[in-house]
């Protein structure tokens, strides 16, 4: 069997059988020549397109979703979680994280809800809670591990049971552990999600995302609703998020590494309260995540302990931390979540703490980085 850094490179991606080139071409074409109606692979570009091809191909295969299953690319992350809305119908429920990505929770709340759709909101750390959340109507269990933005990290294995009980599906977001640190599906999902404009593309130069599933049923369904309502990545999106999943394993290990060490320093910094990493041991889930995965990740949030306003001036101060949303990229950034990415949920119960500032470790050097936070708490 294959490991994950030979499959990256190799799914998919075999030489181009017109000129050898060992490069996935970008298929820039909206439509293909057929010798008559139906008899060839690709009629249009909005249904398929060979370099979309190639990116869903090697994403299926490093998710392990067997001959039966498949990907689905997505113009973004947020097409992505559109995507699953169409499978859902008013009267129909969701189970959320009482700690999410703020687009998911604005989509949920505002576009699902208003077309009849409910939702419920808990804290999947406590299993109970999220069996109890469950209703006859439920058809979904959303969930983030790690979440966004405070690290918390599910039992995936046991909220696939305890959705295996009613008649719904797991979902599980995997943005942050991305498919090198954590297999979903092989835990019991039924789809991991992706926004791929983070760690697969890796370079901050392109917006994607895609659903993997094991499902052949459900895989057909979301490529027919992917084509009745068009939310396709262009071919040269597939192309640079391709290029980038290339790489994403030996990223991957340099973001875990940076960022291991980065949490430590933050733990003994004097301007720093709480910080919120996997991969120390004073994390609530810490020997869940050594379970079920591979590597702790790339990102890391903490507290000031001087309030909101000391957050701000410190992610004003930073220099190589780029203050910017997203993350996932080379280069590293900071936010203050409350004021950027997660406004959506102010006033909710999955309300940010103010003084919460957000980290996406790159893979520059460790020493330079600890150098610029040190500076910029300090100061």
């Amino acid at each position: 069997m294959k490991r994950f850094e030979t499959i990256a490179i190799h799914a998919g991606q075999e030489p181009d059988p017109t000129t050898g080139a060992v490069v996935t071409p970008i298929y820039a074409t909206s439509t293909y020549a057929q010798e008559a109606p139906g008899t060839f692979a690709y009629e249009y570009s909005r249904t398929d397109n060979p370099t979309r091809t190639a990116l869903q191909t090697a994403l299926a295969e490093l998710e392990g979703a067997g001959a039966g299953g498949g990907a689905v690319a997505t113009a973004s992350g947020m097409a992505a979680t559109a995507l699953m809305g169409y499978l859902l119908k008013p009267g129909d429920h969701i189970v959320i994280p009482n700690d999410a990505y703020g687009g998911t929770y604005r989509f949920i709340a505002r576009v699902l809800g208003e077309q009849g759709i409910a939702w419920t909101v808990v804290d999947q750390t406590d299993l109970e809670a999220v069996a109890a959340a469950l209703r006859p109507e439920t058809r979904l269990v959303w969930a983030e591990t790690p979440t966004n933005p405070l690290l918390r990290v599910v039992d995936i294995e046991a909220l696939a049971v305890i959705a295996g009980t009613g008649n719904a599906r797991l979902l599980v977001d995997n943005t942050f552990a991305t498919a090198y640190l954590q297999q979903p599906l092989s835990l019991g999902a039924d789809v991991s999600l992706y926004s791929t404009t983070k760690y697969v593309g890796g370079h901050s130069d392109v917006v994607g995302g895609a659903l993997v599933t094991a499902d052949g049923e459900l895989l057909e369904q979301l490529r027919f609703f992917q084509n009745a309502a068009g939310p396709v990545p262009g071919p040269f999106d597939a192309y640079l998020t391709l290029r980038g999943l290339k790489t994403l394993a030996i990223r991957m290990d340099r973001h875990c590494e940076n960022a291991e060490q980065i949490a430590r320093f933050l733990v003994d910094h004097p301007a720093v309260g709480d910080v919120y990493y996997p991969g120390l041991e004073s994390h609530p889930q810490h020997e869940l995540a050594a379970r079920q995965m591979s590597g702790f990740g790339g990102m890391i949030s903490f507290r000031t302990r001087a309030g909101p306003d000391v957050a701000e001036k410190v992610v004003a101060k930073t220099e190589l931390f780029f203050l910017a949303e997203s993350l996932g990229g080379v280069e590293s950034l900071v936010e203050v979540p409350a004021l950027m990415t997660h406004m959506s949920v102010a006033g909710t119960d999955l309300e940010v703490p103010p003084d919460l500032v957000r980290l996406s470790v790159g893979i520059e050097h460790v020493d330079d980085l600890i150098a610029d936070l040190d500076q910029a708490l300090s100061g």
